[in-house]
């Protein structure tokens, strides 16, 4: 699903000029903020999607529960520059025996196709919320080819001999519980067993010892399993995945019956599709940031933004360097960008995650514009990739 090799890691050596053209529309430059940590460096994309030979999407390893680091994403779907996105399950301790699946945290949209939905909020990683925020925040661009931060929340059903059944997970490590969920093809091939760990407010509450696990095949019953199993979905094929009073629903199920499964994402404000969706949180709206910021804890972050009503996106990754790793808290992160122009802005993955990647025109693969703060790009789940047909 993957073609070439990772670029090694070659952040610039001297400041690069203002406003240097990566690509038609889109530019790179870098700058220096005085921050409560002492100097930050960030690394800036402009990108203006008015401009018709521009987009962006979401970057990611061709399936939901894998991770490969942003070079990698970027020079595997031909992107002209990119960031790092959303958290993800980067490490599973509380529960031996389960393996940490790489799946991210918030709902993602592909190319206008769905692919997964959020987890509850007490299972996610990263930072403490905003008040008012959850995991189904995202920011998205449009087929308008504008930007907007918006919700989405997961609307489907399962349908059963005995009836239907709200479906409640769409390719998530974890679901709510006495919820019943769904993985398809696009899970890929990792366990499905953390799914049934946790509780929607406690991530480190024991696995359920009640589960049950339908395989539907070309709209039928193929299998029933006591326990969520692994391995490579078949495009014909869903797995249903139940926990508590989902999983004794489940089994009423015998194999051969009747199911049809439906699922969508559903946008709290937006009437216009979304062709890419990542999830993370708002820091800024209305050119105000959120109320409540952190304004302690200093770290190398990752962000993006617009401004001019939606058409102009701001991609900010931190350095990471010893000098300056001290990064920005998330007020001063939403401070940035409102400095920058940015009306609203979205704080993605940063730390170790935290990568910014350009093309050089000609070049056979991008550059890793920051010094990543773990010494070495660190695989992620997905990312915002730039496109270019300039």
């Amino acid at each position: 699903m993957l073609a070439g090799t990772a670029s090694a890691v070659a952040a610039p050596a001297v400041a690069a000029p203002a406003g240097r053209r990566i690509a038609p529309g889109v530019t790179y430059r870098q700058f220096d903020i005085d921050a409560r940590a002492g100097r930050a460096r960030a690394h800036l994309l402009t990108v203006d999607l008015a401009n018709p030979h521009v987009r962006v999407d979401l970057l990611y390893p061709g399936v939901v529960a894998a991770r490969a680091t942003v070079s990698r994403l970027a020079d595997s779907a031909g992107a002209v520059a990119g960031v790092n996105g959303d958290f993800f399950h980067i490490t599973e301790t509380q529960h031996p025996g389960v393996q940490a699946t790489g799946a991210s945290v918030g709902p993602a949209v592909a190319a206008g196709k769905v692919l997964k939905a959020a987890v509850p909020k007490g299972q996610r990683f990263g930072p403490a919320l905003p008040a008012g925020t959850g995991t189904q925040d995202v920011f998205g661009v449009g087929t308008d080819r504008r930007a907007r931060l918006d919700r989405l929340s997961l609307a489907g059903t399962v349908g059963t001999p005995d009836g239907r059944l709200a479906l409640k997970g769409l390719n998530q490590y974890a679901l709510p519980v006495n919820s019943v969920g769904a993985f398809t093809a696009k899970w890929g091939s990792a366990s499905r067993a953390r799914a049934v760990c946790g509780t929607d407010t406690q991530r480190s509450a024991p696995c359920s010892e009640e589960t049950y696990e339908v395989k539907v095949r070309a709209g039928r019953v193929a299998s029933v399993s006591a326990a969520p199993g692994s391995g490579v979905i078949p495009a014909d094929t869903t797995v249903l995945v139940g926990r508590e009073e989902g999983a004794r629903r489940l089994r009423t199920l015998s194999v051969g019956d009747p199911v049809d499964v439906t699922h969508r994402l559903v946008a709290a404000s937006s009437g216009v599709p979304y062709t890419f969706a990542i999830g993370g949180f708002p820091v800024l709206r209305g050119g105000a940031p959120l109320s409540g910021l952190d304004d302690t804890t200093s770290a190398v972050r990752t962000a993006v933004g617009y401004k001019g009503g939606g058409q102009q996106l701001l991609l900010m990754a931190l350095d990471g360097a010893a000098d300056h790793r001290g990064g920005l808290t998330v007020a001063e992160e939403a401070d940035t960008m409102r400095s920058l122009g940015a009306s609203a802005a979205f704080n993605l993955d940063g730390g170790g995650s935290t990568e910014l990647v350009t093309r050089a025109a000609g070049a056979g693969a991008v550059s890793v514009r920051n010094h990543p703060s773990g010494g070495a790009e660190r695989p992620v789940p997905n990312g915002i990739g730039v496109f270019s047909t300039g």
